[in-house]
């Protein structure tokens, strides 16, 4: 009979990003929508104050993605939820916050996390924190780049 683990520490929870880690159905999406307060949270911080907060935040992520995969003995482990988080930022920094842009954020996001197309398939297969965290970076990236489109090519998606 295996030990009973041990109470999860602030790192583990943080990685799980509270409750939504430990979501019995679909973690990363529940992380993901758990992250959309925080979205709107920073995009009202001014541009140079938004960007250390999502560089700060990475760092953070890495830690805590690291120091929760000990905990759970799985590098990514299902209920690391805080590389969602800092992916779903990513697909909204810098662009107008509203409903619209949440939710397609959302959908763009979840879509590319989960299809993982190059570079974010050969950065999940980084077994570390690091990876963890940037294959999540990289999935944002590519739904900002749609969002971006969108913004440009179709006047009001967005609004």
């Amino acid at each position: 009979m295996p030990l009973p683990r041990p109470r999860p520490d602030g790192w583990t929870l943080l990685a799980a990003w509270g409750p939504c880690g430990f979501s019995p159905v679909a973690p990363g999406t529940v992380g993901t929508l758990g992250a959309i307060p925080l979205a709107w949270a920073v995009s009202r911080l001014e541009p140079l104050a938004a960007w250390s907060f999502l560089l700060a935040f990475l760092a953070l992520a890495v830690h805590a993605a690291t120091r929760a995969g000990r905990y759970w003995r799985e590098v990514d482990a299902p209920g690391i939820v805080i590389d969602e988080v800092l992916g779903y930022l990513v697909a909204v920094a810098f662009l107008p916050f509203t409903w619209r842009t949440a939710l397609l954020a959302f959908v763009f996001f979840r879509l590319f996390d989960i299809l993982k197309p190059w570079p974010a398939s050969a950065l999940d297969r980084w077994k570390t924190g690091l990876g963890v965290v940037l294959d999540d970076v990289a999935a944002g990236l590519y739904a900002w780049a749609w969002l971006r489109l969108l913004l440009l090519y179709v006047p009001g998606a967005l609004s």
